[in-house]
């Protein structure tokens, strides 16, 4: 099991500087952590290389200079490639690394990625997380782990660093199966966001004053509360892709059918996004799903106001 991570014995290794990487290997860095980064497009890292990150040129050198690899990346097939292909993460951990893979991804893989790594004498830790960018930038994510636990808990001074809230959830997978609960409440949720915004649009109801009575009330959510303002000014920018939240719904739905289970709600959702996505909106945030409803009611939804 790890030691307690801390600046001066822990060498970080990330891989993934996109949307939320980038803002969670930053604050690991200002904490004073040596870290190691690669990504696939080396423009994305040089904020972090300006904080004094050391590029790697594949996961597995980054591995080889790390003591715990952090991944967060786009897909499952990427997941897999920078972690367990012949120039991933696994084949340059020396034993005794840990490897947390934070992107959202299928259980199985990280049970398969766990199982891998125990050949080698590396831990590997499923630690997806939600928030999006506004947590990620203020270090303020919901982190949902699985795993070995003794190694989650020795982590804590990384967790507590990129999160407010951080709970083991089990063994390896079981982080990933938590997200798909998050995800799954996700779903619905945004739907009745959008269609609630729309109602008070349409009816000619000030859309700022609304979200101050509905916002605080039974009503409220977390993505009532920080998506709303974005969709009231027209603001579609992604702070997680569209893309990656119909990835994550496909997931979910594909685990509920091996357990026998229907999720009409969240088939629903998974079919109103992927008509947004057919738009060509599949790079905007979750919350552009908006424009998909709106256009279905021949509704012309404001924008960049």
């Amino acid at each position: 099991m790890l030691s307690r991570p801390s600046p001066e014995t822990t060498r970080i290794g990330w891989i993934g500087t996109g949307v939320m990487g980038a803002s969670m290997c930053g604050h690991l860095i200002k904490a004073g952590y040596a870290a190691t980064v690669y990504s696939r497009t080396q423009a994305k890292a040089e904020p972090l290389l300006s904080l004094g990150a050391k590029w790697a040129e594949s996961p597995r050198k980054v591995a080889e200079r790390s003591d715990v690899v952090f991944s967060i990346v786009g897909f499952p097939a990427d997941v897999r490639e920078v972690i367990l292909g012949q120039e991933g993460a696994l084949a340059g951990c020396a034993p005794g690394t840990v490897l947390v893979d934070m992107t959202t991804s299928q259980p199985a893989l990280a049970i398969e990625i766990a199982e891998a790594a125990a050949a080698k004498d590396v831990v590997s830790i499923d630690a997806p997380v939600s928030g999006g960018d506004v947590g990620a930038k203020n270090g303020t994510l919901s982190i949902m782990i699985g795993g070995d636990q003794g190694t989650v808990e020795s982590l804590a001074p990384l967790w507590e660093i990129m999160g407010s809230t951080w709970v083991w959830q089990g063994p390896a997978g079981a982080g990933q199966h938590t997200k798909m609960v998050n995800q799954t409440l996700i779903g619905g949720n945004m739907v009745g966001v959008c269609e609630a915004l729309l109602y008070a649009y349409r009816s000619g109801l000030d859309l700022v004053s609304v979200m101050k009575s509905v916002s605080t009330g039974a009503a409220g959510s977390w993505s009532l509360s920080n998506l709303g303002p974005r969709i009231i000014a027209g603001n579609f920018d992604p702070g997680f892709f569209v893309e990656h939240f119909i990835k994550d719904m496909g997931i979910a739905l594909e685990e509920a059918r091996g357990m026998n289970l229907k999720l009409p709600g969240l088939e629903l959702a998974e079919q109103l996004y992927q008509k947004l996505a057919a738009a060509g909106h599949a790079r905007k945030g979750t919350h552009a799903l908006m424009l998909a409803l709106a256009e279905m009611s021949d509704v012309e939804w404001p924008t960049g106001r």
